[in-house]
């Protein structure tokens, strides 16, 4: 199973061709509002290639409303624990700005995760282990946004995690250097796009990352623990950046390439060819 990025207010989005060796069909995954693409595949389908190619149109991305209850993304999920040591740290870290609101209370989170988590791919890198990264206090672009979330829920801020591409804005061809992810924190009735882990890398940028995001990007899936039927044996999908397969009972990890070409017509506008 792999996702199928949807239209929303900041990105519109044509899946214009799907290749593929079997039958599939469109899951919903209701919890979060993704399309997964699903299929079973068998002996004989080995070596094939699946490919998806989408038109893409992108905006940058700022604070802004929605008509749904925020509510729900107080809640731990199975990496991003809620409370004991992440609200005894939230604290702290907020601390006088307790009286502040909203916003102040989330930038101090966003300035305490920019500054002290090192964006390093070694270890236990790349689940979005919230405890992971509180102890490491490195990781990659998932466990900056995963102890984000797990800081800003337990302070009492609704936050949500995102998964994506950035398209690469120096050309306008090529391959995609695998996924990037990102979060959202919902304050004065509208929910804030964050990249810690961008702000992280290009200091200069941190206050342009609190509150946007560029449009050189594209979303694939949102939320944690997803749940789908049919689903992996595994259980939820942690999230969903690569495709998911399974042998049995055996995870297996298919070779999986992301390429794009950009409109000539519309630099707002990419094609992206996903590969698994």
């Amino acid at each position: 199973m792999d996702s199928v990025p949807q239209s929303d207010r900041f990105q519109t989005v044509e899946l214009t061709s799907l290749t593929a060796p079997a039958e599939h069909q469109m899951l919903d995954e209701k919890a979060n509002g993704n399309t997964i693409l699903y299929m079973q595949l068998t002996p004989e389908h080995s070596g094939k290639k699946i490919e998806l190619v989408y038109d893409v149109e992108r905006h940058e991305k700022n604070p802004y409303e929605e008509d749904s209850s925020p509510s729900k993304y107080l809640n731990a999920s199975a990496l991003m624990p809620v409370g004991d040591r992440f609200q005894i740290l939230a604290d702290s870290i907020i601390g006088a700005k307790r009286n502040d609101g909203t916003i102040m209370q989330a930038r101090a989170l966003y300035d305490y995760v920019t500054e002290n988590v090192r964006y390093i791919k070694a270890g236990k890198y790349g689940t979005g282990d919230a405890v992971y990264a509180c102890d490491a206090k490195s990781g990659n672009c998932t466990e900056f946004h995963s102890l984000f979330i797990s800081l800003a829920r337990s302070a009492g801020i609704p936050s949500r995690f995102a998964v994506g591409a950035s398209i690469p804005s120096d050309r306008d061809e090529g391959g995609i250097d695998g996924y990037h992810c990102w979060a959202e924190f919902y304050a004065e009735g509208k929910w804030w796009p964050v990249d810690i882990s961008e702000a992280n890398k290009y200091s200069a940028l941190a206050t342009y990352y609190f509150g946007r995001h560029p449009a050189n990007r594209i979303e694939f899936t949102r939320g944690r623990d997803l749940i789908v039927e049919p689903g992996p044996k595994s259980g939820p999908i942690n999230f969903l950046a690569y495709p998911v397969m399974e042998e049995g009972n055996t995870a297996v990890f298919p070779k999986t390439f992301f390429s794009f070409q950009r409109k000539r017509t519309d630099e707002t506008s990419d094609t992206l060819v996903m590969l698994p």
